[in-house]
């Protein structure tokens, strides 16, 4: 079993391999992000993080929702992901923090929301990190689970198939976020998108 140290590793590894040539490997994503932004239903002036933020396609959408007056933060654990982030000019729509999602440096309720694209299957730990998200936001507050392809989409360009233990499964995420301080509220599985979106407990 990896340590956290040797998750980080590969982590760091896996996305500084790739992350030069990260959006044009996925140059037709940009309106699934808008759209599930636009279902995590931000409100002028909402403090939003987008936790793994990558090289932040994200950010302007967040930024748009919350408008000038919130708070748009985007953390990642690559170097190398937040820096093509800065190249593409994102970082002027939100703050960009170098950061582990398990570790976040806010205070406990300070945020509105979470948006996580891509995130849930780089998680060491699940319970415990989504749970260190679920610290940050203020109950009631909001969680987006994000892909821009949904499961069988994304196994087949992957070259594997969907196993039970996928923690994106309905079945598996639900009580998933349960254990974690999150209520499901809502989920989609379908070839063009994953959006699993859930209600901080109080």
């Amino acid at each position: 079993m990896r340590n956290m140290s040797d998750d980080h590793t590969h982590v760091q590894e896996f996305f500084t391999a790739r992350a030069a040539d990260w959006d044009t490997r996925f140059p037709d994503d940009g309106p699934a992000y808008a759209a599930a932004v636009a279902d995590l239903r931000l409100r002028e002036g909402d403090r939003v993080l987008d936790a793994g933020c990558g090289t932040g396609r994200a950010l302007p959408p967040l930024r748009a929702a919350v408008g000038p007056s919130g708070v748009v933060l985007g953390a990642d654990l690559t170097p190398a992901m937040l820096r093509e982030a800065v190249r593409a000019g994102r970082h002027r729509a939100g703050r960009l923090l170098l950061a582990d999602v398990a570790a976040l440096p806010v205070r406990s309720g300070c945020l509105d929301a979470v948006f996580a694209a891509g995130l849930i299957a780089h998680l060491p730990r699940p319970v415990d990190n989504l749970r260190e998200l679920a610290r940050g936001v203020r109950p009631g507050g909001r969680l987006a689970l994000f892909h821009p392809i949904g499961r069988t989409t994304l196994a087949a360009r992957q070259g594997r198939r969907i196993t039970p233990d996928d923690l994106r499964a309905e079945a598996r995420l639900g009580p998933l976020l349960a254990r974690s301080g999150w209520r499901m509220t809502s989920y989609v599985d379908e070839d063009a998108r994953f959006l699993a979106l859930a209600v901080r407990e109080d």
